[in-house]
């Protein structure tokens, strides 16, 4: 809001979103379909003005997202469409005042150092506050 009441339109609100799923077949794990995966994502938030990370670990996928709530809401119907993973599960939902993340998207270079390091001991069950860990930590220095 401006001085007055007013909205300040000035302002872009930002949002984070981090979910979790379960990759289908080779989905995740095969270098190509990693590729075509990063590929498509990179040209597609390149134009919507998201940023990402993701990691993908033993045939689950732990992603992070930034940017305005109609772009995110648009890739959330999405992602929740496509066939390559199921069970995705919402963990983190929430404005932001900066941006964390600056590209298109990145990937985990080593899930599973970072997972150890962390302390999360299954992807399949990690909770909002590990995979808030998991972006700090990533993103920490």
């Amino acid at each position: 809001m401006g001085p007055h009441g007013s909205q300040d339109w000035g302002q872009i609100v930002l949002y984070r979103v981090i979910y979790a799923s379960e990759a289908v077949g080779v989905t995740g794990v095969s270098t190509l379909s990693i590729a075509q995966i990063l590929g498509a994502s990179e040209a597609n938030n390149r134009r919507d003005g998201i940023t990402a990370a993701v990691m993908f670990h033993r045939g689950h996928i732990v992603q992070a997202l930034e940017g305005k709530r109609a772009d995110l809401d648009r890739l959330m119907r999405r992602l929740l469409a496509d066939r390559r993973h199921t069970g995705l599960r919402v963990l983190v939902d929430t404005p932001i005042s900066s941006r964390l993340l600056h590209d298109p998207i990145s990937v985990c270079p080593d899930p599973h150092a970072i997972l150890q390091i962390v302390g999360v001991a299954e992807v399949s069950r990690i909770t909002a506050n590990e995979a808030e860990a998991l972006l700090d930590w990533k993103y920490a220095a």
